[in-house]
């Protein structure tokens, strides 16, 4: 079975504890800061990773760092991971309770990359217009790429919208590099 699908299930599992508490936004606080220090410390992920360390020792790590900060459900779940082995999926576990925690919530993880920061005004008319046409909560991520010209590429979920000057370009480029315009003559 993959990690993603252990990972999964594991989720699955700490959600459905984390309603039974009342403690989900807690717990997903505690997935959120775990997901961060994840993304901004490899050599935190690499020890997860690493066959080497005894998996007492990654508990001790994971106790010093988290125990008193997160909910108790969090260092369960951390316990019962590292004793049975399998440390390495806890980052994926961390994402995969944050993307099931945002479909419990009805929040779309949309992300909008445009070549020029978004004005505030453009922030907030862009998040309104989703929550009208999905009737869900928006969690909204910008990036910046130059390189689009103008435009924007809008990705909700799995579903993605390229209206950028760069892609029309490319797609122009196509139209004449197929020459199916001279055969007319």
């Amino acid at each position: 079975m993959t990690d993603t699908r252990v990972a999964s299930r594991y989720a699955k599992s700490l959600i459905e504890l984390a309603i039974e508490k009342g403690a989900l936004e807690e717990i997903y606080q505690d997935m959120q800061l775990f997901s961060q220090l994840c993304n901004s410390n490899r050599e935190f992920q690499l020890m997860l990773r690493n066959p080497i360390i005894n998996h007492d020792k990654k508990r001790a790590i994971l106790d010093k760092i988290f125990k008193g900060k997160v909910n108790e459900s969090t260092t369960a779940i951390f316990d019962i991971i590292t004793r049975k082995n399998r440390e390495a999926i806890l980052p994926s576990l961390a994402e995969e309770f944050i993307h099931q925690y945002r479909k419990h919530k009805n929040i779309d993880e949309v992300t909008v990359t445009t070549p020029v920061p978004l004005t505030p005004e453009l922030r907030e008319k862009l998040i309104s217009n989703i929550k009208q046409r999905t009737g869900h909560q928006v969690d909204l991520t910008e990036q910046v790429d130059p390189d689009l010209i103008g435009g924007f590429v809008l990705q909700i979920g799995d579903r993605m919208m390229d209206n950028s000057v760069k892609s029309k370009l490319k797609a122009m480029s196509y139209e004449f590099i197929d020459e199916s315009y001279t055969k007319g003559f």
